[in-house]
């Protein structure tokens, strides 16, 4: 029996998660800003869900969520940074007070989670970390440019602590979803207020009003769920997991695309050398 700390527990792949943690037996520590969105969970599973109110850019409330979970269930041994929104503007378009918002969010509040669990898994030599990343950290659409610099820098973070904590016997999961039948393209995301006209062919087409993808994105959050306890649960967890027949697709090109940028100007970039 694993127990569980999952943020972002209200909708979409976090709620998903959570219950099929829950239906396989293990302790889960359900979170969301909102506890009424997550009270169906709680009442179902009352001897072994525990659901906590966090809000991740709120520090103090992840070190309470994180003691509450040690004092009910005694140890922490996956942590999964789901909570995070969308945002799409223009880089020109972007309002700062946004931006800072998002990076909090989507970066920094993982970021204190994780600082806030590692204690105890070193502790026992044991524990897995799972940062829910986007194919958009491989390959950027317009509007989507500072969106994809938070997946960015929680994926450099987490393969750095990877090397980190490998030795110690712990875990970290990148998980990189493609596109989900969740919430995420809708009242989750969040944009700029004003945008430009110059931008109504690039980063204009993503807008919410002019967005007709949501609701029919291909992926199941049901079997992304069932996939990411799969991977948690491997002998050797993999670093990368990607979910989704489009997330193997778009990361494939985007790596490809990549190597023949390398091949295109390496002997170029080999005149640099002393």
């Amino acid at each position: 029996m694993l127990t569980w700390i999952i943020t972002g527990c209200s909708s979409g792949l976090g709620r998903h998660l959570a219950l099929e943690a829950l239906k396989n037996g293990d302790n889960v520590v359900v979170t969301a800003r909102n506890l009424s969105d997550i009270k169906d969970i709680a009442d179902a599973y009352q001897n072994t869900a525990l659901p906590l109110s966090l809000d991740v850019k709120n520090n103090e409330q992840v070190h309470s969520v994180v003691k509450e979970a040690e004092k009910r269930f005694g140890s922490i041994d996956v942590l999964v940074n789901n909570a995070g929104h969308g945002y799409r503007a223009a880089v020109e378009e972007a309002d700062e007070g946004d931006v800072s918002e998002l990076f909090a969010t989507n970066f920094f509040g993982p970021v204190a989670l994780i600082k806030a669990v590692l204690p105890g898994m070193r502790a026992r030599l044991s524990g897995t970390i799972v940062n829910i990343s986007s194919i958009a950290a491989r390959t950027t659409a317009p509007g989507s440019g500072y969106y994809s610099a938070t997946k960015c820098a929680l994926e450099g973070l987490s393969r750095g602590l990877q090397k980190e904590v490998s030795p110690l016997g712990l875990s970290v999961i990148i998980v990189e979803p493609g596109a989900f039948r969740t919430e995420f393209a809708g009242r989750s995301l969040q944009q700029s207020q004003s945008s430009i006209a110059d931008y109504a062919n690039t980063a204009g087409h993503r807008r919410k009003e002019n967005d007709k993808t949501h609701g029919l994105q291909q992926g199941d959050p049901v079997k992304g769920a069932q996939l990411i306890i799969k991977a948690v649960n491997a002998e050797k967890p993999p670093l990368l997991l990607l979910l989704g027949s489009d997330a193997v697709q778009v990361v494939s090109d985007a790596l490809a695309a990549d190597q023949s940028q390398v091949e295109l100007w390496k002997e170029d970039s080999r005149t640099t050398d002393y």
